[in-house]
């Protein structure tokens, strides 16, 4: 099975793309969608393109999106959220499944902690995927994001094996 990570933003959006073969997780690719424009449209149409290019270049089975972290300046996380839209869409134009998940689940998946710093979810991710190349701090949040989905999609198939 084949899993995109997205890390949603409005300027950077990080991807990332896994193999899991059972217990095995593997790197395929990660990068960031960058968009420059002026305006928020033209900024999320940019958005839209890179990660629709992303799926089809990688033909993903399942995806997952960190869910947006409400701080105190609203204006910004209604923005985020407006990027966050965009990486829910993408996937879903293409008729792919999206699992979302809180930024805590995702570094308590990787890290063991869920108020783990970026530098330890980056170290994780390259201890998981060794020989990685990341694209940057966005790629690798994505790509964690990207493994806390294969870790839960397997724990609920050994949790579907286990009842049957």
């Amino acid at each position: 099975m084949r899993v995109l990570g997205i890390d949603p933003g409005l300027v950077n959006m990080g991807w990332g793309v896994i193999v899991v073969d059972g217990s095995r997780i593997s790197h395929v690719a990660n990068g960031i969608v960058r968009s420059g424009a002026a305006s928020l449209a033209a900024r999320l149409c940019d958005l839209h393109r890179g990660l629709a290019a992303v799926i089809a270049a990688h033909a993903p089975d399942a995806a997952a999106v960190e869910q947006t972290f409400v701080n105190k300046d609203a204006v910004g996380t209604l923005k985020l959220g407006q990027a966050r839209g965009v990486a829910l869409l993408a996937p879903a134009q293409a008729g792919i499944e999206v699992g979302e998940y809180a930024p805590n689940a995702v570094k308590k998946a990787i890290v063991g902690v869920g108020h783990a710093q970026k530098q330890q979810v980056e170290h994780m991710v390259r201890l998981v995927l060794p020989g990685v190349d990341l694209a940057g701090p966005d790629a690798a949040d994505a790509l964690a994001i990207a493994i806390c989905h294969a870790r839960h999609l397997q724990s609920r198939v050994l949790r579907i094996k286990v009842v049957a």
